[in-house]
Formats: C-alpha cells, structure tokens, sequence
C-alpha cells in the first residue's frame, strides 16, 4: 500500500512539472501527422495531410501549424491551406544517414538520453539553411507573428516512413520534435510528448486504415515516383 501512495505521488509530481514547464511555451507538441505519404509533396495546399494539420491548427482556435521534417531535396515552403498557416521546419543530421538512409539505433538512443550535440542539426525552411536552432525557430516564430498567431503554435513530425513498417519506425521529422520539446520545456517533457504523440494518428488520421493496410503499396509508389504531384 505504502508502495502504491509513493508510486501515485511521483506520477503526480511528474504530472505537475510536465504542466508547468510547458503551459506558457510557445509550441503546443502534438505528435505525429501520418503514417504514409498520399500524395508527392503531401505537405502541399489541399492534400489530405495538410487539411489535416489544419483541421488540428482550427480545433485549437490557432492561426497557424508548425510541422517538422527530415530535410531532403524540397525548400520546405510555408503555405496557406485554408485560414490556418502552415509553416515547414526540417533538419539536416550532418552525422546522420539522410531521410533516406538507414535508422542507427544506438546513435538515436544517445541522442535521446542526452539530446543533439549543438552544431550537429543545420534547419531548412522557406528555402533558406539556418546553422543553429536559434536561427531556425527565430523564423518560425516571426512568421507565426506576421500571421497572427497567437497563444502556442501547434507542431507535428511529418510522421511519413519511406520504408519498413510504418506502427514501428515513426518516420519523417520524429527526432526534430523531439529535439524541440527537449530543447523548450526539458527532457522529461520530450519523452511524455513523444510517447502520446505515437498515439496521435491512430485516434486522429481519418486515413489511418488506408494508409496502414496499403502501407507498403503507398511506399513503392512513393520511392519510385508514381505518387509525384503534377
């Protein structure tokens, strides 16, 4: 009994600081988007991810959407889709395999025990590479300024995985937000948020049977171009 009252009480205590770190923060971690790409860019006005995202932006009463990505050949373009704003943060992981490589599983187990070493991540978005987070996340918020944002801006990892099995690699932009939970509210928060956040498309993609059941399907057309937007 005495086992169960102090168990109850840490969960609270982690509870109350998990709120308290990020109640007045400047993003509102939400998860993951999807599970498989629809559409090559599905980050474009009108695509099923996108709408969304917007949709996710418009429940919270939020101008604008903030979703990450693993940086690869696109400028990564902030858009409208609809009245929600949406704004293309991606990272490059100058150690990394790319997007496109391989997952290196002890290397992301260091990086989440202990974070992103400082220099190692150079951002893209808008077309233009920033060398620090504080660069990047400088222009995120002055865009989310310029279109009224106001209160947290709600952010996703793209969530997209180019292979493999989609309920277990978490795809495209995972260690971004990660990175940017850890880096606003602490690391305990960082793994709270990414944990419900695996939970997201399950409850929240109204695409989640299609793209699951079709996964492997999607990911060949996907890498070999037959899912190109034109």
């Amino acid at each position: 009994m005495k086992w169960g009252i102090v168990v109850i009480v840490i969960l609270l205590l982690i509870g109350g600081y998990i709120y308290a770190s990020s109640a007045n923060g400047d993003i509102e971690p939400l998860g993951r988007l999807g599970f498989v790409k629809l559409a090559n860019p599905d980050m474009y006005p009108g695509h099923p991810h996108s709408e969304l995202l917007a949709k996710y932006a418009e429940e919270r009463g939020s101008k604008c959407a903030l979703v990450v990505h693993f940086a690869g050949s696109s400028n990564y373009r902030s858009y409208k889709e609809g009245d929600v704003y949406i704004i293309e943060l991606a990272f490059h992981d100058t150690q990394g395999n790319g997007a496109a490589g391989n997952v290196n599983y002890f290397d992301s187990l260091k990086v989440a025990l202990f974070g992103v070493p400082d220099g190692r991540y150079t951002y893209k978005s808008d077309g233009k590479v920033y060398k620090t987070y504080e660069e990047a996340m400088d222009h995120v918020y002055e865009l989310a300024k310029e279109h009224g944002q106001v209160g947290p801006i709600p952010m996703v990892w793209h969530g997209t995985a180019r292979s493999g099995n989609p309920m277990i690699t978490q795809g495209c932009g995972y260690p971004l937000f990660f990175d940017i939970v850890r880096r606003e509210y602490g690391i305990i928060p960082a793994y709270y948020y990414t944990l419900k956040g695996m939970l997201l498309p399950y409850i929240g993609d109204p695409y989640r049977n299609f793209e699951l059941s079709h996964a492997s399907s999607l990911q060949y057309y996907y890498t070999h171009g037959m899912l190109d937007y034109e």
